[in-house]
């Protein structure tokens, strides 16, 4: 969506290139190292994640991508309240997608560039989106949720869209711009490890135990999870494995207040599993097809929405997966909430229709009204 600027520097500077309509269309999926294996499982930029300041979530609404009217919004409901708000960044079009990574006090949003641009405006919130700090990524995000992460001592990695993964010191350094190359896709897959898995893309990045660096991707070798750790500077396997299973993709990686969970994709079945720096503990598998929401909860909770419509959820290491009812029509994405329930955010056009599970069926709880421009970005 194009807004009305408020701000100075790096925001003026993008309203004008929005302006110009450079900002729209769609991503495409990052870059792989060339092989044999089968073609990468697409992961989608829809998506919910929990933070200390309360649960996020990201969503396209508007019209066609065809038409360059597909807007992402970004959505808030703080922690201890019951309601929604849209707390999109204001100023940048939005059609290539959002990415979102939140620490413990702050949450920093990455607008991923299309058509022509080949950088991504950053915007950083430590009051619950009620204000936002604009910034900017001299590359091209990576067209992933787990595009971006926030680390529990405040650093920032982020990936791009041809692999390579740049770090930043701090939430407010990556925001200014401060970002320095950490590894890149070629590398990794040179490295010991990479070789020995036979990696071929990574589409995420996370902070592991002791603040460590991690990257996730795809592996020909399989069974194998294509997770690496960077420990001083050298990358080392996390050593999770699915035997069996054939290819395993890394569909999403989150930090957990233990270690790190994972989402997974084998065949056609998809895994959960968590790590505690040492081990990992996989469950059982559940059946899916094509995966068009996924998302992360608090202590390693997971959930994902297959096409069918039937979304499963499961509440961290040790736990299963449970079907939650069909969601309801036009439900782009699902966020976690308390005692085991979830929301259900559901698009038609411009309004967000809120579910809530309710006693095992969805209630209608709340309509927001989205103020988009049609046409503003063609």
């Amino acid at each position: 969506m194009i807004r009305q600027l408020a701000r100075a520097g790096v925001a003026v500077f993008l309203a004008a290139l929005c302006g110009a309509g450079l900002l729209a269309g769609c991503g495409s999926q990052p870059a792989r190292v060339a092989s044999s294996g089968p073609p990468p499982v697409p992961t989608p930029l829809s998506t919910s994640l929990v933070t200390a300041q309360g649960t996020w979530a990201i969503a396209v609404m508007g019209g066609t991508a065809a038409s360059d009217n597909n807007f992402w919004q970004l959505f808030v409901r703080p922690a201890g309240a019951s309601r929604w708000s849209l707390v999109t960044p204001e100023g940048v079009a939005d059609n290539g997608g959002l990415v979102a990574a939140g620490g413990s006090t702050s949450l920093v949003v990455g607008v991923r560039p299309s058509q022509h641009l080949s950088f991504s405006p950053l915007a950083t919130s430590t009051d619950v989106g009620r204000n936002w700090t604009p910034g900017l990524l001299d590359a091209d995000l990576a067209d992933t949720p787990g595009a971006i992460a926030v680390g529990p001592s405040g650093g920032a990695l982020a990936l791009l869209q041809d692999g390579t993964i740049q770090a930043a010191p701090t939430a407010s350094a990556a925001t200014a711009g401060q970002w320095a190359p950490l590894t890149t896709l070629k590398a990794l897959a040179a490295s010991a490890p990479g070789r020995s898995c036979g990696l071929t893309g990574v589409y995420a990045v996370s902070f592991g135990p002791g603040n460590a660096p991690m990257a996730a991707g795809s592996c020909l070798r399989t069974g194998v999870a294509g997770v690496f750790t960077d420990v001083g500077g050298t990358w080392r396997s996390a050593g999770l494995a699915l035997p069996g299973e054939g290819w395993v993709q890394v569909l999403g990686l989150t930090a957990t207040a233990g270690g790190n969970a994972a989402l997974l994709h084998a065949g056609n079945s998809l895994f959960a599993a968590w790590w505690d720096g040492t081990h990992w503990a996989v469950s059982a598998p559940v059946t899916s097809g094509t995966v068009r929401a996924l998302g992360f909860g608090a202590d390693g909770s997971a959930w994902v929405l297959p096409d069918s419509g039937r979304a499963e959820a499961i509440g961290g290491s040790g736990g299963s997966w449970q079907a939650l009812p069909p969601v309801p029509p036009g439900t782009t994405t699902l966020a976690p909430g308390t005692g085991g329930s979830y929301d259900a955010l559901a698009v038609a056009g411009s309004k967000l229709i809120v579910w809530r599970l309710i006693r095992g069926a969805w209630a209608k709880v709340q309509l927001i009204s989205v103020p988009i421009q049609y046409g503003s970005s063609g």
